[in-house]
């Protein structure tokens, strides 16, 4: 989920679209944001604004928001050949794995650039 896109975003999103032959993003809704139980304050950014400036960036080749917990049935729905993942999950929580592997897809699991979460910058604002 991008709530509100930093560097350490960019750089994710450029290693997830060379893992690839085309990188499909997806958003989750303001309504999904906030059942996430992030803060009382998130979203941050609205999420048409958040599809606008991912839809902007060179590596992003389409955007789709989801309004569920977690982007399993846009996953299945996508059928995608490589999931990419922050590696801050371990390769047993990440939604959608069992199924993309289950049908010969891999996993990638891309480094965070330290320092470079939502989280992180709201502290750092609120500081």
């Amino acid at each position: 989920m991008f709530d509100l896109l930093h560097a350490g975003h960019v750089a994710l999103l450029e290693a997830a679209r060379a893992a690839g032959d085309a990188l499909v993003v997806g958003v989750n809704t303001d309504a999904s944001v906030r059942r996430l139980g992030k803060g009382p304050d998130r979203p941050i950014v609205a999420q048409g604004e958040r599809v606008r400036v991912l839809a902007a960036l060179a590596a992003v080749d389409c955007v789709v928001l989801f309004d569920e917990d977690t982007p399993l049935a846009l996953i299945q729905r996508l059928h995608p050949d490589v999931l990419v993942k922050g590696a801050d999950y371990a390769r047993e929580a990440i939604v959608g794995a069992v199924e993309v592997e289950g049908w010969g897809g891999r996993i990638v699991r891309v480094p965070l650039v330290e320092g470079q979460s939502t989280t992180d910058l709201v502290r750092k604002l609120r500081a």
